[in-house]
């Protein structure tokens, strides 16, 4: 179903796309396929909106998102049962993303509160000076397939907490957890048009989105390819833009760290969501006095690791998301391993028994791997942990920034010094020091080069739903 000015409704074309669960194959739902005119029809709700919901207090959008995040927690359960059937992540890990989800909509309905304006002196003594901050206006949202809970609240929340209306299009892999998140909206009783959910073919729906003179802004997590011809898009009506993109993040582990903590740590952000998150490590850089310790803890610590359907417990791993992720990661490896690389473990798809159904593949770890490998060279989105060596600071900081990308990075050191000197080095929007999971929904998320322009999270992530005012008033004195 779509959501559009506060009803639900099916297609105008009444087609409908399936849903497959990756684990098993099967078919989880059919659900209603919008195109180009149900675009429009959401923009227009959206816009017919517009006025009343920015006129609404602060005070007011809280009490409408406050209510929204306590029906989606109320929920927890089934929802992250919904979200493990739909994209195949353990249902714990779907759970702590709901958990997420909801701390967007918690954090922005109190952020709302706090859109400050300013006072600047004036050049002369019968002027003032004032600063307002008002929202862009209509905001159009595009939400990738790996995290569909709290992409959307992510974007969502601040939107509306600013006084935006929004339209939104899921991933077609995931529309069934944005329908979740859209029928806690419609319960909390959110004005009809404030937000609108459009799910269907991504050309039809986010083409009008970008042609339509009325979305003031587009805000997309995605692929660094579509995210920049969205940008070329958008300068035909000068959309303000938002770009969450690709990342290649590097993991440094220096010869002075508690070894059995980075490779638990390098576990922890390697393999959540079996590899397919844009934070997750991609390059363990270790250096080369504890590289073959450090392999042989983290191997040893991977033996742990349960590969299968995310509905059972005790499984760590879940499938990956469609048969081209398997492709892509089989290829990396090849290539790696034509290159002179060592297969420490892993490193095929899993066929065995009900296994073969799905799309898992065997969490991996590769050494000796060099820069001049794709998998240093391209996002893996896999369970693929590929180990570099080094010798010097200078030599690994020259390598983790030797790409394009630039949205996380982690630094796994007990020297204060070093901490800061090499966080400070590192071109990326995020660093974890020590810290392999450091999104958090008060701090901002996003990422420099080609891994996007803008922030998300925090009070840096209401900035881009909003416009500054300035306005000079002239007195009689």
């Amino acid at each position: 179903m779509l959501y559009i000015n506060g009803q639900w409704c099916d297609a105008h074309s009444n087609q409908t796309f399936e849903v497959k669960n990756p684990a098993t194959g099967d078919i989880v739902a059919s659900v209603a396929k919008g195109d180009a005119v149900d675009a429009e029809a959401a923009i227009t709700a959206a816009q017919a909106a517009l006025q009343s919901w920015g006129k609404k207090t602060a005070k007011e959008r809280y009490a409408y998102m406050k209510k929204a995040a306590d029906i989606l927690r109320s929920r927890t359960d089934e929802i992250a049962e919904l979200v493990t059937r739909e994209m195949g992540k353990p249902v714990a890990e779907a759970k702590g993303e709901l958990g997420l989800a909801i701390d967007y909509l918690d954090w922005y309905a109190e952020e709302g509160k706090r859109i400050y304006g300013d006072t600047i002196p004036a050049s002369a003594t019968n002027k003032r000076i004032i600063v307002i901050r008002q929202p862009i206006g209509v905001v159009g949202a595009i939400t990738p397939w790996n995290f569909p809970l709290a992409m959307i609240t992510r974007k969502v929340a601040p939107a509306i907490a600013a006084g935006c209306t929004i339209v939104l299009k899921a991933a077609s892999a995931t529309p069934l957890s944005a329908i979740e998140i859209f029928k806690a909206f419609d319960e909390a009783g959110l004005p009809p048009g404030v937000v609108n959910l459009v799910n269907g073919s991504a050309s039809a729906v986010v083409g009008a989105m970008m042609k339509s003179p009325v979305v003031r802004k587009i805000t997309f997590t995605g692929s660094t390819e579509v995210g920049k011809e969205l940008v070329r898009q958008s300068a035909d009506t000068m959309k303000k833009v938002s770009m969450e993109l690709g990342g290649n993040a590097p993991f440094l582990v220096f010869e002075d760290a508690d070894l059995e903590k980075a490779a638990e740590g390098a576990i922890a952000s390697k393999f959540r969501n079996a590899g397919q998150t844009c934070v997750c490590t991609n390059r363990i850089y270790v250096q080369k006095s504890v590289a073959k310790k450090f392999a042989e803890i983290i191997a040893e610590k991977m033996k742990l690791l349960v590969v299968g359907n995310g509905l059972d417990a005790g499984v760590n791993i879940g499938p990956l998301i469609d048969n081209q992720a398997i492709e892509k990661v089989e290829d990396q490896i090849a290539d790696a391993m034509s290159k002179g690389a060592t297969l420490i473990s892993g490193g095929s798809r899993l066929m065995e028994g009900e296994l073969a159904k799905g799309t898992f593949f065997q969490p991996t770890v590769l050494l000796h791997t060099t820069q001049e490998m794709k998998i240093s060279r391209e996002e893996t989105f896999g369970p693929v942990a590929p180990i570099f060596e080094f010798e010097t600071e200078e030599e690994v900081i020259q390598k983790a920034n030797d790409t394009e990308f630039g949205l996380a990075s982690y630094v796994f050191t007990q020297n204060l010094s070093r901490m800061f000197r090499v966080a400070e080095a590192l071109e990326y929007g995020i660093v974890g020091i020590n810290d392999p999971l450091p999104t958090v929904a008060q701090a901002p998320f996003g990422g420099v080069k080609e891994s996007g322009v803008g922030r998300e999270g925090g009070k840096y992530g209401i900035e881009d739903y909003l416009d500054y005012k300035f306005l000079s008033i002239q007195l009689e004195i």
